[in-house]
């Protein structure tokens, strides 16, 4: 695995110490924010991250290495760079391969995250469902990273243009416990509630990591995810966030966007339709979930 695994030197010496690690991906980087929000955003990721006691890892492909902690320079690359390949689990082989740059998507960055031994991870929203997948079969690879992968993901939920209530019956079905973090209810992204219940409610860092220490002693395999909501203050109307939510996937059905491309589409659409909002809100809740990450990486 070193042919293809380069561990910062930071991250390699917290994991030789048994020191607390979160992962993050750089989809976010360079495909989720404009430059140089982008940048602006991931940096303060990772100042959040070591503000509370935690090594951030930032993952990504360079030069078709998989790199578990990145410095200044390369977010900077990522996040000005146009031509940056995102990069799920099925496109790693091919971007290391051709020693291409990539940007890691949830479900990539658990697969690395988990090859370097680290256990947290910190995203914005993870993948799901898309509607009408019962006839484009759209389902994220994310769910089935989840499935496979040992990994906790902290998130404000899944993105709201997705189907949440079959995103949560895949997830049932993978067997991938949802802990909703001092919620009774699954958080939709820029809101806070969906209407959907969690399958545990968690008050501290402590409690999610005594289950997530658990569910590994069990050898039940398979990552978790803790839904951590966005603070009020920066919480979307969800009358509002549903009929822009509507606009955007009419004008991705127009545009005959598909695939991996559907996500960033209608994100980018969202942010224009709320005239940035959506962008205040996305960061706020990434910070959130790092915060809470990095206690979760703590209390392991």
């Amino acid at each position: 695995m070193n042919e293809y695994l380069q561990i910062a030197p930071e991250v390699q010496k917290a994991l030789r110490a048994g020191a607390p690690v979160v992962a993050m991906e750089s989809t976010i980087i360079s495909h989720g924010f404009p430059y140089p929000a982008n940048v602006e955003c991931a940096l303060e990721s990772e100042r959040v991250c070591r503000e509370e006691g935690a090594v951030p890892a930032t993952v990504a492909v360079l030069g078709g290495r998989l790199c578990v902690g990145l410095t200044g320079k390369q977010i900077e690359h990522l996040g000005s760079t146009t031509s940056i390949t995102k990069v799920s689990r099925r496109d790693l082989a091919v971007v290391v391969a051709r020693g291409a740059d990539g940007a890691t998507t949830v479900a990539s960055t658990m697969a690395i995250a988990a090859m370097a031994g680290i256990r947290v991870f910190a995203t914005g929203g993870i993948g799901g469902v898309h509607r009408g997948a019962q006839q484009t079969f759209d389902v994220s690879a994310d769910l089935l990273e989840l499935a496979r992968t040992e990994v906790a993901v902290v998130c404000a939920g899944a993105k709201s243009v997705l189907d949440l209530a079959l995103t949560l019956e895949v997830l049932e079905t993978h067997g991938v416990p949802v802990l909703g973090y001092r919620t009774d209810e699954f958080p939709a992204f820029y809101t806070r509630t969906s209407g959907l219940g969690v399958d545990a409610r968690c008050d501290s860092s402590q409690d999610i990591a005594d289950v997530i220490r658990v569910r590994s002693d069990l050898g039940l395999g398979g990552g978790v995810v803790i839904a951590n909501p966005i603070a009020p203050e920066y919480e979307i109307d969800s009358e509002t966030l549903a009929a822009w939510t509507e606009a955007a996937l009419a004008a991705a059905d127009d545009a005959g966007i598909t695939g991996k491309r559907v996500t960033p589409f209608l994100l980018a659409h969202l942010h224009a339709l709320s005239a940035g909002a959506t962008e205040v809100a996305n960061k706020q809740l990434v910070w959130s979930n790092v915060r809470l990450a990095a206690k979760i990486a703590g209390s392991l």
